[in-house]
């Protein structure tokens, strides 16, 4: 692959809750598609994947008040996977992605 999939797994408290079920969010480059994100948590933990959603996570717009005035700015948009694990398996997402490709862990 010449290019990085997977940037980083998503840490809400929705994702963390599903995560004992077997399902992780991680947020992928836009061009990826299903079978890539498949690919790539198969080669990277080691693990078998079921099934795989693709979501575009919407830009939103933001404003702070100051006594200055208001500013106001845009947090960018994203593309975000949704990953059902195969029963029995599971991913160590709070352990960094570099230690477990060197083999530790």
């Amino acid at each position: 692959m010449a290019r990085e999939v997977l940037k980083r797994p998503l840490l809400t408290e929705k994702a963390t809750l599903q995560a004992e079920k077997g399902i992780y969010h991680f947020e992928v480059s836009p061009e990826t598609n299903k079978i890539e994100v498949a690919d790539a948590i198969h080669h990277r933990f080691g693990v078998d994947v079921k099934s795989v959603r693709i979501a575009w996570q919407k830009s939103k717009h933001k404003t702070q008040f100051t006594r200055k005035g208001a500013r106001y700015g845009v947090k960018t948009g994203f593309k975000k996977a949704i990953v059902h694990l195969k029963a029995g398996n599971t991913i160590d997402v709070f352990a960094p992605i570099e230690t477990k490709e060197k083999g530790a862990l």
